[in-house]
């Protein structure tokens, strides 16, 4: 058919027809475009608030743990360091007190000595507490090792510890969290766990610091969720989460505890 013999009108009609088509489709496309973009701005805004509801999360369970800590802290100084001082003022007053005999002066003077000394050496402790003059001065792995030390004392507990990373010194502000991942996973292996015995291995798993820890003590049944709420867990996700780590947590009731983290 020649083009020449198909009325004006008839062409012009396809045209339109043509030019109309590709307009439904340009604004098909369009609105496939929006909504699909749509849809993706809204997971990228879920994902966001996922991520902000983890860390107000993480922020609360840090909150909550120092205010513990600071009731501790206060308790301690109330019922320890303020009694002792308290004593110590009481006697120091007798002493300006008329007609004591040289034996009572001798007595109460050894009384304040002897409490204030019970007071210094208690104030230590709860410096101790707050950072540990050994972590401060030498690093992690002398940190550790004192930490093992000390809960080895009370004769209840053995403690198998190993090191085979070397720490970079600079880094102190993030091997303190680990320092206190490690405290609180040694005081619930002590006071809830019952457990006799607890290994530490610090080693690098493919490039990356890792810490495999285990203990004997009566354990729990880890695959359930509020077995993992505790205040205690909270503050070590949320120190695990600060180091940028992971970690995983393995227990059966009377079998112990397997946890290993990243750091």
């Amino acid at each position: 058919m020649n083009v020449n013999s198909i009325p004006e009108k008839e062409v012009v009609a396809i045209i339109l027809y043509i030019s109309l088509f590709f307009m439904i489709v340009a604004v098909a496309l369009i609105v496939f475009f929006y909504f699909s973009r749509k849809k993706i701005i809204q997971k990228e805004l879920e994902k966001k608030d996922l991520v902000l509801a983890h860390q107000k999360e993480q922020l609360r369970a840090v909150i909550i743990t120092q205010e513990e800590e600071r009731k501790r802290i206060a308790q301690d100084l109330h019922d320890d360091i303020s009694s002792k001082l308290n004593v110590v003022s009481l006697n120091s007053y007798l002493l300006t007190s008329a007609n004591l005999t040289e034996t009572e002066t001798k007595e109460i003077t050894a009384n304040i000595i002897n409490i204030t000394a019970k007071a210094l050496d208690n104030s230590r402790k709860i410096a101790h507490n707050l950072l540990p003059p050994v972590f401060d001065k030498f690093g992690l792995h002398a940190g550790i090792e004192e930490l093992c030390e000390e809960f080895e004392s009370s004769k209840s507990v053995k403690i198998s510890y190993q090191n085979k990373i070397e720490f970079d010194e600079s880094e102190k502000d993030k091997h303190l969290h680990v320092f206190r991942i490690l405290q609180e996973l040694m005081n619930n292996s002590l006071r809830h766990g019952k457990a006799s015995e607890v290994s530490i291995i610090l080693d690098k798993i493919n490039g990356v610091n890792g810490c495999f820890y285990k203990d004997n003590g009566i354990g729990f049944d880890s695959k359930k969720s509020e077995n993992q709420k505790g205040l205690g867990m909270k503050n070590i996700d949320s120190r695990i989460s600060f180091l940028n780590g992971s970690i995983d947590i393995k227990s059966e009731t009377n079998k112990g505890i397997e946890v290993f983290f990243t750091f």
